[in-house]
């Protein structure tokens, strides 16, 4: 009887040490359970001033949709890739929000390539590659090499 009350309490015990240690949380651990608001990333080789005031001004856009309470947006070499989460209640219309969203971004920035994706995978993918890129663990050539990546995964997934 003593020796299964020790056993329990060492249990619990050790339940306690583990849980307790790992509290080291990032962006992407939570992405889905929480609004995260990424700020806007640029990758690839030589960008300008231009292109952080585009990206900006894609986001601010973006982030205006009342459908949706979170975007990401990655600028590339030769497209902008916008990641959003959809409130709940208007999940029944995403492909009218895609289309909606899309069309308003290619009339706004004419001059810009857009790919536009709901999907969860994508968003995360796009935390992911910003917090690799501001850890410095991806180089201006990987990243650009990864966000192609991420634009024809999301490409295979519709």
């Amino acid at each position: 009887m003593k020796s299964t009350r020790v056993i329990r309490l060492s249990f619990v015990a050790m339940l306690l040490i583990v849980t307790g240690c790992s509290n080291e949380q990032n962006d992407s651990s939570l992405a889905l359970l929480k609004t995260t608001n990424p700020d806007e990333l640029i990758v690839g080789a030589g960008h300008s001033t231009k292109d952080e005031e585009t990206a900006k001004q894609v986001k601010e856009k973006v982030s205006q949709f009342k459908e949706l309470y979170d975007v990401s947006v990655v600028e590339g070499e030769k497209e902008f890739l916008v990641a959003y989460k959809v409130k709940h209640m208007q999940r029944f219309h995403m492909k009218k929000i895609e289309k909606t969203l899309t069309n308003y971004l290619e009339s706004h920035f004419p001059d810009e390539k857009f790919t536009v994706s709901s999907d969860y995978k994508i968003f995360l993918e796009t935390i992911r590659l910003k917090e690799k890129v501001e850890n410095g663990t991806y180089t201006n050539k990987e990243a650009e090499k990864r966000f192609e990546e991420i634009v024809k995964l999301r490409d295979e997934l519709t």
